[in-house]
């Protein structure tokens, strides 16, 4: 038998008190909908009511494009049910060296906002993949780049920034790398040193227009990848009050913490936001399960992400009420705030 096929199933007797909706409305702040200009009436309407079979009461489009592609996506998702789902634009780094690349860019942003977008969200090309036009990797805080940063924050829209990947893809794919599995799975996320800055490198990039760009609100994606050194993070937030967390694809780093990541969740419970990254109804209500209930030793979705099982952190009514909903009313234009009431 192969390693990839050894599955086995618990023995072990315990209480057990799966959720498949959520305590509170909540809002999901990290998803992707490539397609929603083409999205039919039927296919809204089912959304919609998975959404309520929930407790979803808004989704946010992080994938809206720019110009007319960003447009249509507003007028599908939103004019369909302009309540439930908000839409984010996207910069395109293509051409960054080209003379004036600065000024159309925030043009065009300022644009994309005044025609509906609520926020920007960065992919995490920047600072991997996307180069100018002489081959040069463009660092995430690149200069050309800062007017765009300032112009989210002037006109009060989040940035929802993704920069590199989980530490162990960086480190040999080897018997003490834990994503061993993954990378197995999914080779292409492997970042050989001889393509790629190190995982500090890109990381401190980000944190660097962190600092520099105190007026704007940053959500880094993935708990900023470091779920897996909460203590880390915690400085991170006590540092720049202009900083948040999503959670997105990141549970089974605090589902395998119980006692460490309740603390650190109800210490920052106005700084981390919820996110899913990846949109599947069931998968949802193992969130629900991690951030609601005590249970002890069950399943994460997902084998790839983590070969270890998950445990309940328990948190309060208010950490809950943060986390799903007040803290995205704080800081994404435009909810409705009745639909949390």
């Amino acid at each position: 038998m192969y390693f990839e096929a050894f599955k086995p199933r618990s023995t072990l007797v315990v209480d057990e008190n799966p959720v498949t909706r959520a305590r509170f409305p909540f809002v999901d702040v990290h998803a992707h909908f490539f397609g929603a200009a083409d999205m039919s009436d039927d296919q809204l309407e089912k959304l919609v009511g998975e959404m309520d079979a929930m407790n979803m009461a808004a989704l946010v489009n992080l994938s809206g494009r720019s110009g007319q592609a960003l447009r249509n996506s507003i007028s599908t998702m939103e004019g369909y049910a302009p309540e439930r789902f908000v839409t984010f634009a996207n910069v395109d780094f293509r051409g960054i060296d080209d003379p004036g690349w600065t000024e159309a860019s925030v043009t065009q942003l300022e644009a994309d906002i005044r025609n509906g977008a609520r926020g920007l969200k960065i992919y995490k090309n920047l600072g991997m993949e996307v180069r100018d036009s002489k081959g040069n990797r463009v660092r995430v805080d690149d200069e050309r780049i800062g007017p765009i940063w300032d112009l989210c924050g002037r006109l009060g829209v989040p940035v929802l920034i993704h920069t590199a990947d989980p530490a162990p893809f960086w480190l040999p794919r080897d018997e003490n790398n834990e994503r061993w599995f993954e990378l197995k799975e999914r080779p292409n996320r492997i970042r050989p040193s001889d393509q790629y800055p190190s995982w500090e490198t890109i990381i401190g990039e980000q944190h660097n227009i962190f600092r520099r760009h105190s007026q704007t609100t940053f959500i880094s994606a993935h708990m900023g990848w470091l779920g897996n050194d909460l203590a880390r993070l915690s400085d991170l937030l006590d540092e720049l009050p202009n900083v948040y967390v999503e959670m997105g694809a990141v549970l089974a780093e605090l589902g395998r913490q119980p006692r460490t990541a309740k603390a650190f969740l109800e210490r920052h419970k106005d700084r981390v936001l919820f996110g899913k990254d990846s949109y599947a109804p069931s998968e949802y209500h193992v969130y629900f399960r991690v951030l609601e209930t005590e249970d002890e030793y069950f399943d994460y979705y997902r084998q790839r992400h983590a070969h270890w099982k998950m445990y309940g952190l328990g948190l309060s009514d208010d950490a809950l009420q943060h986390i799903y909903y007040k803290n995205a009313l704080r800081i994404i234009p435009g909810l409705d705030a009745s639909l949390f009431e």
